[in-house]
């Protein structure tokens, strides 16, 4: 039995799923993977469950009827988890955005202290390829508003390649979390400090994906700005 479960929600992610797959379970560490999908039209899910019979004891998909989005497949992943005995959980894209080697360099850093783990682009030596610079610029300064208005010791605040603790996952309500996209990866990380838990930020090389299609919008960043706000009166126990 492994200590880890790395989650990774799926939708159309067809050209990426295998590697991926294969690439998680070439690692060091003994990582256990489970993909939940969404009904993805292209045969992503057939694909896991043809590679199950290979991976039988730590290969694991959870289908979703429809396209229900990437907060409640987190949340769905992160309450299976919880059912069972893993210590750390990892949120990580199917795109290879998130360098799977980087899974390692994240658990490692939880079992020198941290309670969350953060992949951070913008640390010393975090990286972005790939990426238009507007967008770059954007991201960035997204993150230093987050901060301001927060005053979130956090400097990639967006980032959603994460590993958290079993006890903080314990502890947040997700019935509490509101938002979707940015903002939830900004709330999730937020509530976790508020509660008093350790987090560190661990630099990765994020890289843009070049395979399928991006599910970034204009309204997640729109949901992010007045989120933040909402966030900083937010009451957390």
């Amino acid at each position: 039995m492994s200590d880890s479960l790395v989650i990774i929600p799926t939708y159309n992610e067809k050209e990426n799923i295998e590697r991926m797959i294969r690439k998680v379970f070439s690692l060091t560490h003994p990582f256990h993977l489970l993909i939940v999908d969404d009904g993805s039209p292209d045969g992503t899910a057939s694909i896991v469950k043809n590679l199950i019979r290979e991976f039988s004891d730590k290969l694991f998909i959870e289908e979703r009827k429809g396209k229900l989005g990437l907060v409640t497949a987190y949340f769905h992943g992160f309450q299976w988890a919880l059912q069972r005995k893993y210590s750390t959980v990892f949120e990580m894209d199917c795109d290879f955005s998130h360098n799977p080697d980087d899974l390692i360099r994240l658990h490692q850093a939880c079992m020198d202290g941290a309670d969350v783990a953060i992949g951070s682009r913008y640390v010393k030596d975090g990286k972005i390829e790939n990426w238009p610079k507007g967008r770059v610029l954007m991201s960035y300064f997204a993150s230093v508003y987050v901060r301001i208005v927060l005053w979130l010791p956090i400097h990639d605040t967006t980032a959603g390649f994460k590993c958290y603790r079993r006890k903080v996952l314990e502890r947040i309500n997700f019935d509490e979390i509101k938002f979707v996209g940015y903002a939830f990866q900004i709330e999730m990380k937020y509530t976790a400090y508020k509660l008093g838990f350790k987090l560190v930020e661990v630099q990765i090389t994020f890289i843009d994906r070049t395979e399928g299609e991006s599910k970034m919008s204009k309204g997640i960043f729109k949901e992010a700005f007045w989120g933040v706000l909402k966030m900083r009166f937010k009451k957390i126990n």
